[in-house]
């Protein structure tokens, strides 16, 4: 039985069955889609196995280390691709796809090199704290036509003098994207993983001296991922943004269950018609740097029909726009200006006292969202059924009181938008910032005026309760953790899906 033919037989039997266990198989479908055909290749290790940071407190590893021309590319584009090495050294680049592929995660592409490295200079620091970086490329890339729309990582690995075999690793990342109609839009949140990003010293939108929120700071595209600096300290991780961390467990289920799914980054939301070619526009983990521009397409996109699931939080916070880079490449940095909606006066205080002097000019993200960031900013808490009866909980067994242990953090959305026709409230709790101080959280949904839906699940950590595929570590933070995959996270999730794409 297939996913579709599953939820159409609504029988007592099938949904028993579904409960600790995946979606059935599709295999029994007619004809495959794009991405199950696509995993049906055979699956390759993508993951590090000698990685050297600079020193212990360090965020980069300047033994080898690269970035990418564009955060997004589509087939038969070329991708530059500049990579570093010190000491110099020969070195390859391996390209993989992220997926499902059997269980292994990710398929390779491509072997590309050897080359021979050079070590290239680190940018000083310029103006609003740019660390730019203007390398020679060291090789260029012209995505194949037949390599799917996904998530792709390349392994920089350095040669041994003696015998050509891989030693000190990095990772480069990069999204092919497409124009396909797909039931489903898979938004990366790499605005955010590029905001927090610190290398090569400690340069991001949250280290500038005056404050940690500082508005007129700058990070530019064109510089390596150093590692992840929140909520675990994992140098595996990188060179890879954040996308281990949070978006890889949804792309692993999604492509594991064969969903119809296409892949994009945040700068390709300012092109509305991006947003028109799907049924559902999925937001995952931490998707906190908007351009006013994305705001307005999501917005209109919304009135249009389309579904939006936000399985993430802290979404749409920071006004940061698009300017292009010293060549004139569009949309290479980010800048922060200001908050998005107006801060509440019990807020006002607590706000000043790390975003800096921001005034309130944004618009407000529950248009969009249905709730918005509120504060404590972070902390956590168990996810909790407030309405038992509603669709979204069909065949999970939850009842009204019933928790998800941990599955909220480390960012939440509160401060639901109660005037709003429909919207409702569909779990909601407390969450303890660093065990002591109080808030609440609250996911909710509300319609369209196309019937469509708004999901809102009010947790960063949502993607932990799909998966943990290889390479992958669940994170903590502020005293807290998820349990990890829970049958039902995937449950509600497939609910959704079978709402939104059918």
């Amino acid at each position: 039985m297939d996913r579709r033919d599953f939820f159409k037989s609504g029988s007592a039997a099938a949904l028993g069955a579904y409960i600790g266990s995946s979606l059935p198989a599709n295999a029994a479908t007619a004809s495959l889609n794009a991405i199950q055909t696509e995993n049906s290749q055979p699956g390759a290790s993508f993951q590090l196995t000698r990685m050297k940071p600079d020193s212990a407190k360090s965020y980069r590893s300047s033994v080898i280390e690269g970035y990418c021309s564009r955060q997004s590319v589509k087939a038969g584009e070329k991708l530059d691709i500049f990579v570093s090495t010190n000491p110099i050294a020969r070195f390859q680049i391996e390209i993989f796809r992220m997926g499902y592929y059997d269980g292994v995660g990710s398929r390779l592409m491509t072997t590309l090199g050897p080359f021979e490295g050079q070590t290239q200079p680190t940018p000083e620091i310029g103006e609003q704290r740019l660390r730019e970086c203007q390398w020679t490329a060291s090789t260029s890339l012209t995505i194949p036509e037949d390599w799917l729309s996904g998530v792709y990582l390349g392994r920089l690995s350095t040669l041994a003098a003696s015998a050509d075999e891989p030693y000190w690793q990095n990772y480069i990342i990069f999204i092919v994207k497409d124009d396909r109609r797909a039931d489903v839009l898979f938004q990366c949140s790499d605005n955010t993983w590029q905001a927090y990003n610190r290398w090569p010293v400690n340069e991001s939108l949250y280290t500038d001296p005056r404050a940690a929120h500082a508005p007129g700071v700058s990070v530019s595209f064109d510089r390596p991922y150093g590692k992840y600096v929140q909520i675990l300290d994992h140098p595996l991780s990188m060179g890879s943004g954040e996308f281990l961390l949070w978006e890889y467990p949804l792309c692993y289920w999604l492509e594991k269950e064969g969903y119809d799914v296409t892949y994009g980054s945040n700068v390709d939301n300012l092109e509305l018609s991006n947003l028109q070619r799907s049924k559902t526009l999925i937001s995952i983990g931490h998707d906190e740097y908007w351009d006013l521009r994305q705001y307005q397409n999501v917005k209109q996109a919304i009135q249009e029909g389309l579904n939006i699931l936000w399985l993430s939080a802290n979404d749409v916070y920071m006004v940061t726009p698009f300017s292009a880079n010293a060549q004139g490449e569009a949309n290479r940095r980010l800048t922060r200006e200001t908050c998005y909606g107006e801060f509440r006066e019990e807020e006002k205080e607590a706000y000043a006292k790390v975003l800096g002097p921001f005034e309130n000019p944004g618009p407000d993200e529950r248009d969009i969202i249905g709730a918005r960031t509120v504060v404590p900013f972070n902390g956590g808490g168990d996810w909790t059924c407030t309405r038992p009866e509603h669709w979204l909980f069909e065949g999970t067994g939850m009842k009204k009181g019933d928790y998800i242990p941990g599955l909220v953090g480390w960012e939440f959305h509160g401060d639901p938008d109660l005037d709003r026709v429909g919207l409702e409230v569909i779990a909601a709790g407390n969450v303890w910032a660093g065990g002591t101080r109080l808030g609440r959280y609250a996911a909710t949904i509300f319609e369209g005026p196309k019937k469509n839906i708004v999901f809102n699940a009010s947790t960063i950590f949502w993607s932990q309760g799909l998966s943990s595929p290889p390479g992958h570590i669940i994170p903590w933070s502020h005293y807290t953790r998820p349990h990890g995959p829970d049958a039902r996270v995937q449950r509600i999730t497939a609910n959704l899906l079978r709402r939104s794409v059918g």
